[in-house]
């Protein structure tokens, strides 16, 4: 009792139409479409943006210091 059948949904549909108007469902399907479009772009330049900066502090640890190499040819000119 508490779903709706199909002929439910078609009434409801049957509705909706004759209030809004095709020309006006179509305009906010393309608007809607349009936003997920937006969202899904920019979702995909902020991950390649973390990537970028995981990848830069990635290498920023990974290259010795100018102090450290310097310390470390101190230490072998002592040996």
């Amino acid at each position: 009792m508490g779903s709706l059948s199909i002929g439910h949904w078609l009434i409801v549909l049957v509705i909706v139409l004759l209030i809004f108007g095709t020309k006006k469902l179509r305009n906010l399907g393309g608007d809607l479409g349009g936003a997920i479009k937006n969202f899904k772009s920019s979702m995909r330049e902020g991950e390649a943006e973390a990537n970028e900066d995981k990848d830069k502090a990635q290498i920023a640890s990974a290259q010795p210091t100018q102090r450290e190499t310097a310390g470390a040819k101190q230490e072998d000119s002592k040996v």
